[in-house]
């Protein structure tokens, strides 16, 4: 006989500010988010709010997965158009203006503990190429070739 699992409750829950949304509502979206992306001058206006193509953004960044593999309810909007909207609010500084707004908000309210930093540096970006030598003029591919001649 197997043991029944327990189910834990999770009722008292309390809002933590250290977690990702992978979420928003509409009201939090209204009040927070949307002052801070830019709309397009041009064209046609989208078939979804808002609203709803962010919470796809967030959903794609919260599971990794590929935006080819992001599939909008109902057909409602292709995977194309939210990328779209994220590739614009990325470069034209929507997010940044978002992000500053937020931390200066939490700042605020005292709800932004600045004696604990963490770093994350995985979009750093490695630089590639031959390593450079110490001392100017000496080609690193004959070094290397002259040590294993020596070594061997």
């Amino acid at each position: 006989m197997k043991p029944k699992k327990q189910k834990h409750e999770n009722k008292n829950r309390k809002t933590c500010y250290n977690e990702l949304p992978t979420k928003v509502s509409q009201n939090e979206f209204n009040q927070f988010v949307k002052p801070f992306l830019r709309k397009p001058v041009h064209g046609p206006e989208t078939k979804i709010s808002y609203y709803k193509i962010f919470n796809y953004i967030l959903y794609v960044l919260h599971t990794g997965i590929q935006w080819k593999q992001l599939k909008p309810c109902r057909g409602e909007i292709s995977w194309q158009t939210i990328y779209h909207h994220h590739n614009r609010w990325s470069k034209d500084g929507s997010y940044k203006n978002l992000f500053s707004s937020s931390v200066e908000l939490l700042n605020a309210e005292n709800k932004l503990d600045l004696s604990i930093l963490h770093g994350d540096g995985s979009n750093t970006v490695a630089k590639k190429g031959a390593k450079k030598s110490a001392t100017l003029g000496i080609n690193t591919k004959k070094v290397k070739k002259s040590l294993l001649s020596v070594i061997i």
